[in-house]
């Protein structure tokens, strides 16, 4: 599986930890960026590792910020992205399975490594439940993408 990983200045470490941790898992990682602790603009970063997830050139996405919140926002802004902020294992579990979350969103500030670590597990593990009632809630989803 490939995955793309986005932060911006404060969830610098956790991407560092994740582009080093993913590939000993058998995880392919393309950096979509920040690579430093200098003062950015989250959308810039986000936006690219979430429109390579849209267009299929990576199965899924993995996107950070201080609170995980702006990240979110930045990745469910591009058509196809379903970014779910997860600070816990169960949340990302329900996520892949009644959501099928192509992208997620955590914030280094608000949750510790070994949780960290714990919710990529988890949402990287889990596949969609594939259940009709699920299908038909994502099918929904994408008709509100093209009411504009």
């Amino acid at each position: 599986m490939r995955v793309a990983l986005a932060c911006d200045h404060g969830a610098l470490e956790y991407k560092e930890i994740l582009k080093k941790e993913l590939p000993q898992e058998g995880y392919e990682v393309v950096d979509f960026g920040t690579y430093s602790h200098e003062s950015c603009d989250y959308p810039d970063y986000i936006a690219k590792a979430a429109q390579a997830v849209a267009k299929g050139e990576c199965d899924r996405g993995i996107v950070l910020c201080g609170t995980g919140i702006g990240a979110s926002i930045a990745a469910n802004k591009i058509k196809g992205i379903r970014c779910a902020l997860c600070s816990e294992s169960f949340s990302a579990r329900l996520t892949r399975e009644h959501n099928d979350s192509n992208i997620l969103a955590m914030g280094q500030r608000v949750i510790g490594e070994e949780v960290m670590r714990d919710i990529v597990k988890t949402w990287l593990t889990t596949p969609f439940s594939q259940g009709e009632r699920h299908k038909k809630r994502i099918a929904k989803l994408a008709r509100l993408e093209q009411a504009d």
